[in-house]
């Protein structure tokens, strides 16, 4: 079997029961097929890449209100793997989440190699046109080359037809409903700006509907396949995307795919469960960071025991390393 499809089959189990394959037919998970090995090809391919990820997503519900470990942890694996092949990488977040990326790069030694940009407050941005923002980013985002800008986990805007309510259009959902638009960076600017100046390609991975690069799949289907799915959808696309059970899955899965094509291995370690463990509990207590299922402080992802999230490494790790 092709190894890029037995790692995008592997991170595409509905564990949390999303809804994303509730109809056979036309759901999140059938919608694009090629997306995942495209992805790791345009990576794999390219002279020179530099990786731009976006991550961050707030729980204003939580105690306390934090950014969760989804996104934040895969991140720093992308980070931790793409550095070993030569590639230049730039984590982008909000302020809520600075000092767990911090600890975490600090944790793996690559507080010297690999930059943090926060992004403007919701306040500051309001204030920006979508080149303003393009440009507040390029100008701190400290790597020479950039190629691709990727999206993990990241909240986006909604669809603004008919079908969805006035007041909730254009606007960014939980996957409860709950509106956070003025809570977070409006960081799909950056995704849309990149694709209007057309030499960066744009990456997105989510796993409910309501992220950055779901655009790609039509409201419809996400409408029918997940709860609230037609007020949660997100209308920014990307021109890859990869859905999965965990986002963070997804990280791992295309760092995986990207040292496949290129015909190397990732260090061992990287798909060590309990050094995994060991570096989201950094982030967490630094953050601090939530659990964006149970909404509390612990080092645990989307609700799931450590075994059920970590299984996927296991599993990986024979492919790849």
């Amino acid at each position: 079997m092709n190894p890029l499809h037995e790692l995008r089959d592997l991170i595409q189990n509905d564990v949390g029961k999303r809804g994303l394959r509730t109809d056979p037919e036309r759901n999140l998970i059938n919608a694009c097929p090629d997306d995942f090995a495209a992805a790791c090809r345009s990576l794999a391919d390219h002279a020179a890449p530099g990786l731009a990820i976006v991550t961050g997503f707030y729980i204003p519900t939580a105690t306390p209100p934090a950014g969760e470990t989804d996104g934040p942890l895969g991140a720093l694996f992308l980070a931790r793997a793409l550095v070993l092949l030569g590639i230049s990488v730039v984590v982008v977040t909000d302020d809520f989440c600075v000092q767990a990326l911090a600890a975490g790069l600090k944790e793996c030694d690559l507080q010297e190699s690999v930059p943090i940009v926060t992004l403007p407050t919701p306040s500051q941005a309001k204030n920006m046109t979508h080149l303003d923002y393009w440009q507040y980013f390029d100008q701190r985002k400290g790597i020479a080359n950039l190629t691709h800008v990727l999206a993990i986990e990241r909240v986006g805007p909604s669809h603004t037809h008919d079908a969805v309510p006035l007041a909730d259009r254009d606007r960014c959902h939980t996957m409860r409903g709950r509106d956070i638009t003025d809570l977070m960076s409006p960081a799909h600017r950056l995704f849309e700006e990149a694709q209007r100046q057309g030499n960066i390609t744009t990456i997105g991975i989510g796993d409910g509907g309501n992220e950055i690069g779901m655009g790609k799949i039509s409201w419809d289907v996400i409408d029918r396949n997940i709860p609230r799915g037609g007020l949660v959808a997100c209308r920014i696309p990307t021109q890859h995307l990869i859905v999965c059970g965990v986002s963070n899955w997804g990280a791992y899965a295309l760092a995986a795919g990207v040292a496949i094509l290129r015909g190397e291995k990732l260090a061992a370690e990287l798909f060590d469960p309990m050094r995994e463990q060991q570096a989201l509990e950094v982030m967490v207590k630094a953050g601090p960071l939530v659990d964006g299922v149970t909404g509390v402080p612990s080092a645990t992802v989307d609700g799931l025991t450590w075994a059920q999230y970590a299984d996927v490494l296991v599993k990986m790790k024979p492919l790849a390393a």
